[in-house]
Parts: structure tokens; sequence; C-alpha cells
């Protein structure tokens, strides 16, 4: 059933955005406004076969929306510079803290619903925890330039007393899944390790730097973009109290546990090499994250969560080894 409102996604040639973008097509929204840098050619894949109204280039897009009399139900705002190994803050500063900000006082102005990406980097090594909790949002320490400037939003954003009429930060734990082929050396571990196994028949882990910790057992909240999209989708929908919400399981999981996955998914022996962390992300590397998914459940959120093992066979099996995208 097609539905005649008009939604805008940014970062919408990008992963998450790309495969949100199904979503909503799948979901009957074909008035959709993507908004990306659209002059990067290699992204142009994540977009085929999508149904939308109109390509808005991002540097273009908050004039275009401050000029028009829009028929916007919702924003998604996808868009940032996700490279955590990006060490000037400039970089950060300008398009993930300040056009964000441009964005939320349009929408507060304008009474559009946004739903916008945060991350668990704001989390740094999680000495607070992992729970969306607005009463810490100030007190963590990130590790980078990326998890600083998106908590510098949150924080900003908590502080705003003209908001939109629903607004949701979206804390993206480890997503992983379709259509971040682009991504290079910020893909996914599942997408690199696959492509090292097709390759050499075996898979190269950072060695732990941690006692705490064994070769391999460092810890992540793995999350299947299926799961990461429809939580915004529900997000939205719904609307329950404005503020952040983690996106994630609840369920943390080792690197190990991740590679034995796509080993058995491509029935391989499983043959792991573990190699030092390179030096200029050693000292900010996170060993532990699990999202407390408490205040998302509790606000309604009942649907199923992708296993590791389900999402990785999926991913290998469905997209990565037939080379498609979603």
């Amino acid at each position: 059933m097609q539905t005649t409102d008009t939604i805008v996604v940014t970062g919408a040639a990008g992963f998450i955005g790309s495969y949100f973008v199904g979503l909503l097509n799948r979901a009957g929204y074909q008035r959709l406004i993507l908004v990306d840098d659209f002059s990067k050619d290699y992204k142009k894949e994540n977009l085929l076969s999508k149904d939308f109204l109109q390509k808005i280039e991002r540097n273009s897009f908050i004039k275009w929306l401050e000029a028009n009399d829009t028929d916007v139900q919702y924003i998604f705002h996808l868009g940032a510079r996700t490279d955590t190994t990006e060490m000037d803050y400039e970089v950060h500063r300008k398009l993930n803290l300040e056009y964000t900000q441009q964005l939320w006082q349009v929408c507060a102005s304008k009474n559009i619903p946004l739903v916008y990406a945060s991350s668990a980097a704001t989390y740094g090594n999680g000495e607070l925890g992992y729970k969306d909790d607005h009463d810490i949002i100030s007190k963590l320490q990130p590790l980078n330039p990326y998890g600083i400037s998106k908590n510098e939003f949150d924080i900003w954003a908590l502080q705003q007393d003209k908001q939109p009429p629903f607004w949701a930060g979206v804390k993206f734990f480890n997503v992983y899944g379709p259509n971040e082929y682009h991504k290079a050396r910020m893909a996914s571990v599942i997408f690199h390790a696959y492509h090292q196994i097709k390759n050499n028949g075996k898979v190269k882990l950072f060695r732990s730097h941690n006692p705490n910790y064994k070769n391999g057992e460092q810890l992540r909240d793995f999350i299947y973009v299926k799961d990461a999209a429809n939580i915004c989708y529900w997000l939205m929908q719904n609307q329950p109290q404005n503020g952040l919400y983690n996106v994630g399981t609840g369920t943390a999981r080792t690197f190990n546990d991740l590679v034995i996955a796509i080993f058995n998914t491509l029935n391989l022996p499983v043959h792991i090499d573990y190699i030092d962390t390179p030096e200029d992300i050693r000292d900010k590397y996170q060993y532990y994250t699990e999202a407390d998914m408490n205040k998302l459940t509790s606000s309604g959120y009942d649907q199923p969560i992708t296993s590791l093992e389900d999402g990785v066979s999926d991913y290998v099996t469905n997209y990565l080894e037939k080379g498609l995208y979603f």
C-alpha cells in the first residue's frame, strides 16, 4: 500500500541510509527526498532500484528545507562523517555537530519530527556503562573526535527548549549488513573477514593488548542493519518519549564468535591469525560494548532481534556470496 507521506533521508546513499530507503519503499513510501553527497559515484549502487521523489545535495539541503513550504512529514538524519580514524575534529564538528544543529532548528521551527544518528562511540571505554540515560550524557568521555562530535550534539539537543514535535537520537552500536561495501576501512569486521576468507582461507583479527581479554575475545554488540532500520522506523511510527535510544542487541559477542559464524556459513575450517592492533587506534580501542536496551523495550518495541549467527548467515549467503545490494 502506497502512502502520500513525504520523508527525507539524509545519508541516503550510505550504508544504513540506503538500506533504510529500501525498507521505506517496501513499507509503501515512494515520496522520498534523498540527501547525500551524490558526487561520490562509488556509492551509486546503493540506490539502484530504489523509488524516490528527489535527490538533493547535502550542502544545499538546509537552505532548500528553510526556503520551501514543504509537506515533509518526517526526517531521518542518518548522514554523518563516520570515520573513527579521522583525528581532525573540525571535520566532525562541521558535519556531525553544526550541520545537525542547523537541521534540528529547521525541524523545530517547521514542526517536523526528527530521528538522527548518534553512536555508541559516545560511550568511550564504557566507564559509565552503556545505558541511554540522559543524566550521564554530559559525563561521557568518547575516545575519538567522531565520538566527541556525536556526544556534543546529544548534549546540545538535551539542552534545547525549542524542539521538533518528536525527536530521537539513535545510538547505533556495531551495525553490519548489505550496502556497506563502500566504507573501506570503516566497513564491518564481517565484511572484511568474509573477503579475507574467500581470498586466503583465513582471517586476521586484532590481538588483545589488554590482559583482561584473550586474543579475539574482545566483545562488541553486533546488530544487523535490518534490525537497526526496523528500530528507526518503529520510533517514527510510534513516537515514544523524546530522547536518546540505544540501537543494539543487548548481547555482547566476541570477534571469534563472529568469524567462526562466517567460516561455518561457508562450510570451511576455522583459521584465525592474530595481528597487532594498529598503533593509531590502539589507545582508543573499545574492548567491550553492550547496549542496554531497556528504554526501547519498555517503550513498547517488541520485535525479535536477529542473532549474530542468523545475521551473518543471511548477510553472507544472500548478499556477499551473490554480490547483491539492498
